[in-house]
């Protein structure tokens, strides 16, 4: 293994001694790669790496191991938001993880990467699909969370449905672009629509 792989594997194994649940790989330079690289060599690169890290956990361990996905978020402004997400979603759910957090209630079309997700993620890969904007000032209703969990539902069976955030809400340390309040108050409607949405599709 690669001293690299080999470091970050040690750093997400410490997680697992300490207690952790589930732990998450931030994936953002996936769809970023893209953009420098459109012939996706730069991509495959980064997969590769962290197929090797992944390699060496337990299959019960990587059930517990996630992947997210964004197009940024720092200091509320996107690095990669115009490359298609057709370009990387099925090359990412090559990789032997159990959960994946997706970017999705930013997309201009949520429903075509829905399809792409139904298309390409493994039966044993649950997704957990972003239902709150961090990078949007508005906050949103439980309602519009409802809605969009609603609308996943159509494309991803309820047993492997959940929801995100579309990215952190303060990214870097140094990110103060979203006040603690409102990542609160939209963290307070992640949860209350999640619920709503459980009610409605009878789960």
């Amino acid at each position: 293994m690669l001293p690299l792989c080999f470091t970050f594997f040690c750093w997400l194994a410490s997680f697992f001694r300490g207690g952790a649940h589930k732990v998450q790989i931030d994936f953002t330079e996936g769809r970023l790669s893209i953009k420098f690289d459109p012939s996706r060599r730069l991509l495959q690169q980064f997969l590769s790496l962290n197929s090797q890290v992944l390699s060496h956990f337990t299959a019960e361990e990587r059930q517990r191991i996630g992947i997210h996905t964004c197009p940024g978020g720092d200091q509320d402004a996107t690095h990669s938001a115009d490359v298609d997400y057709g370009d990387l979603l099925p090359s990412l759910f090559t990789l032997s993880a159990g959960n994946f957090y997706i970017q999705l209630a930013s997309e201009k079309n949520r429903r075509r990467v829905l399809q792409l997700i139904r298309d390409h993620a493994r039966p044993n890969q649950t997704i957990l699909v972003g239902v709150i904007d961090p990078i949007n000032t508005r906050v949103e209703t439980p309602g519009e969370v409802q809605d969009r969990v609603v609308e996943a539902a159509e494309f991803i069976p309820l047993q492997r449905l959940g929801t995100t955030d579309d990215c952190g809400f303060a990214p870097f340390s140094d990110d103060n672009s979203t006040a603690r309040e409102m990542a609160f108050e939209k963290i307070r409607a992640r949860l209350t629509g999640t619920d709503l949405s459980a009610k409605k599709l009878g789960v």
